[in-house]
């Protein structure tokens, strides 16, 4: 009897042996919970077949009907003598007979990287370097796959493939003054495109824009030795580097664009109207080639003109314009599509408050609305022409939630494809037949499906059991979704974490994590473990909310912020405190709030105009005040600083740094070319001088990501040491 009740015991206790616990490690360094997904699948252009890179060496061909490998399109490894070892990239030329692989990448800011390219030749199997003559940036074919455009040290190049030969589009590109067929900057970071020039359908013609950057003011950021890596010509004086970044209400670059017509090797300039102080933030060409549509868009961001320019010419006409009290949305420009047969276009309006796709003629003529309700449209997939059907992502049902929609195009068709209930994004084949479905939602790991046109699953290309197991090894508490009301009525959307074996009848210290910035969103139902269960896994209560600003909501709940970043989004996030007071397993004196960026500035901002509510605060690589950040992004919400001068100073930490109450830790990155590390020097030069004590903590040589060797852990460590001496 009492070996059975020892067995008994033992088995009682076996589960709670077999928990884990979660390490910074596990989060920083090993990425022992991170997802697996499937990356890089290219449709072929049958819509039948799909290609993936693998090994980095091989371009295999599988099919979506049944999965099964057809064979390898390309394979390093059975090219004689060749010049790689792998790739990590590669594109097709429209007809498939020729491949572009990227190798040796070198990154320059968040989008853009210099490379060395090769070409491979599937008819003559050849493998030849795009060029010897240095490295290079955006290579592209040409659509009839004879020509491949990229930049080099500024200037345009194009490489004939059959002759071999190189010609030079522009000689005029110099660092830091002109570039060309690439974005500078602002436009990189702000516009999310790295690539500045189009080839026309028909290869004619490229089409670039020219960015004259020499009034844009340079900023300069000091490089020292530092470790991984290690920069050796630094050992003993630092050096500067310098870049043109243009802050709220300075110069921008003048642009202007320009036609090149490949035969005769000539440029025209096309007539963008006499305004200098404008952006060209996209070319499009029409379908069928015979024009280019223009995008110019005002420095307030509130006027788009498409203009369709005369490729041989360069005369211009007004098309469609689009405009907005506040400002135009970005997605507008992304969701502006000339459908095949040239008939029609499809853009992105907010037009009846909320963001919706409409139909306009080749005229410009609006013909109908394709979307509407109480929804924002978040994605547009595509039409497809066969069936006549619009593809497109919504938060419909919820705003914490995506799903996968369609709709014809005489409107009498419509429906949701996505089965299941949480985060969904679709990738669609060449022709609409098959598509990819990236599913999770809370409880459910990154679940990825290949489906057919009408929806039905064709089988399952990556389901992460071996993740679903692993977790159930550890102590991991799931999130929960909670709503409130503020004081004035706003409703605001939240998630929590519990502690690891939480008890009603205690109290416990509480983080609040943010990032608030406009249009974004941190509440969403998606899956993931990461720093929050390990704090939760300590005994702490982790918080997330979307204060107003946000996304998914409609234009006037994220457009409130306008001319006022920082006031509604503080306001929401003190109310959030107080409400977390109300529940009786908060500890009402142990409260903390942390961001990143954007949530750098509101947590500033909350540990200044708080009055005390959060004991402590961690500010990542924050904006203290918007007149030291970039023209583009800032003046969409809040104007110039000479327009609306106010709004940039009310809500600016560094006007409040008398009222800072509590433990702020501040930190940023001393390469930081995003938010620059001015922002955290002048903010604690502010506190200083107004007797507040505070913490800092420099990461030498890092940027906006804050990474590199050991960097992360150590980062994540110190704010957890933060919190640990101040709520415990």
């Amino acid at each position: 009897m009492r070996i059975l009740s020892i067995l008994f015991i033992l088995v009682l206790s076996l589960p709670v042996l077999a928990q884990k616990k979660i390490t910074l490690e596990d989060i920083q360094v090993y990425g022992t919970f991170r997802q697996k997904s499937i990356h890089g699948l290219r449709s072929m252009n049958d819509g039948l077949h799909y290609t993936s890179l693998e090994e980095g060496t091989k371009i295999v061909q599988y099919s979506f009907k049944d999965g099964k490998k057809v064979g390898n399109v390309f394979d390093l490894s059975m090219v004689e003598n060749a010049p790689i070892t792998s790739f990590s990239n590669y594109s097709f030329s429209d007809d498939e007979t020729k491949i572009l692989l990227t190798t040796d990448i070198q990154r320059i800011y968040r989008h853009s990287y210099t490379a060395v390219y090769y070409v491979w030749n599937k008819v003559t199997e050849e493998l030849s370097e795009l060029s010897t003559k240095g490295r290079q940036e955006l290579a592209t074919f040409s659509p009839n796959g004879e020509r491949v455009a990229f930049v080099r040290d500024n200037n345009l190049f194009i490489k004939n493939l059959k002759f071999g030969t190189e010609s030079q589009v522009t000689s005029d590109g110099k660092f830091n003054e002109i570039i060309n067929g690439k974005p500078d900057w602002v436009y990189e970071e702000e516009f999310s495109f790295n690539k500045a020039f189009a080839w026309s359908p028909d290869s004619k013609f490229l089409a670039y824009i020219r960015f004259d950057e020499s009034d844009v003011r340079e900023f300069f950021m000091t490089m020292y030795q530092g470790q991984k890596p290690a920069k050796e010509e630094n050992a003993l004086y630092p050096s500067p580097y310098e870049f043109k970044y243009p802050k709220a209400g300075e110069t921008n670059s003048t642009v202007s664009v320009h036609v090149y017509e490949v035969k005769s090797k000539t440029a025209i300039e096309a007539e963008i109207g006499e305004e200098t102080d404008i952006y060209i933030p996209r070319l499009k060409w029409t379908t069928d080639g015979n024009e280019l549509a223009i995008f110019r868009l005002n420095r307030r961001q509130n006027v788009v003109d498409i203009l369709l320019a005369n490729p041989f010419t360069g005369d211009t006409r007004p098309f469609i314009t689009e405009k907005n009290d506040r400002y135009v949305a970005d997605n507008f420009l992304d969701d502006f599509i000339f459908l095949p047969g040239n008939k029609y276009i499809v853009l992105n309006s907010e037009r009846d408050g909320y963001s919706h796709l409409y139909l306009y003629d080749r005229q410009g003529f609006e013909v109908k609305q394709l979307t509407n309700g109480e929804f924002d449209v978040t994605d547009f997939y595509g039409y497809d022409a066969k069936r006549k059907l619009f593809y497109y992502q919504a938060a419909k049902e919820t705003p914490m939630q995506r799903e996968i929609y369609f709709t014809s195009l005489d409107g009498k068709k419509s429906g949701k494809l996505s089965a299941q209930t949480g985060t969904n994004r679709a990738v669609f084949s060449n022709g609409f037949n098959y598509y990819i479905n990236y599913f999770n939602n809370l409880s459910t790991p990154n679940l990825v499906t290949l489906h057919d046109h009408k929806g039905k699953t064709v089988r399952t290309l990556e389901d992460n059991q071996q993740l679903k197991e692993l977790v159930n090894e550890y102590q991991i508490e799931e999130k929960s979704f909670f709503n409130f009301n503020t004081s004035e009525g706003t409703s605001l959307n939240g998630w929590m974490i519990k502690p690891a074996n939480f008890d009603e009848s205690k109290t416990y210290p509480v983080l609040v994590t943010q990032y608030s910035g406009p249009n974004s969103q941190s509440v969403l139902d998606r899956w993931s473990v990461d720093w929050y269960n390990y704090l939760a896994q300590e005994g702490y209560l982790v918080v997330g909310v979307d204060p107003r600003g946000t996304g998914a909501r409609g234009e006037d709940f994220r457009k409130i912020t306008y001319l006022q970043l920082g006031k509604y989004e503080s306001e929401d996030l003190i109310e959030t405190a107080k409400y977390l007071q109300t529940l009786s397993f908060v500890d009402k004196q142990n409260m903390a709030i942390w961001g990143w960026s954007y949530g750098g500035f509101m947590t500033s901002l909350c540990m200044t105009k708080g009055d005390g509510i959060f004991k402590a605060g961690v500010a990542v690589a924050p904006v203290t005040n918007w007149r030291f950040y970039d023209t583009i992004y800032t003046e969409r919400f809040m104007r110039t600083p000479q327009e609306n001068p106010d709004g940039y100073d009310e809500n600016s930490p560094l006007s409040h740094t008398d009222n800072l109450q509590g433990n702020l830790l501040i930190i940023h990155g001393s390469a930081d070319d995003n938010v620059h590390a001015q922002n955290t020097m002048e903010f604690a030069e502010k506190l200083v001088q107004a007797g507040v004590q505070f913490d800092m903590e420099l990461y030498v040589n890092r940027n906006h990501s804050i990474y590199g060797g050991k960097t992360r852990l150590h980062l994540y460590q110190r704010m957890t040491n933060f919190l640990n001496n101040h709520l415990k």
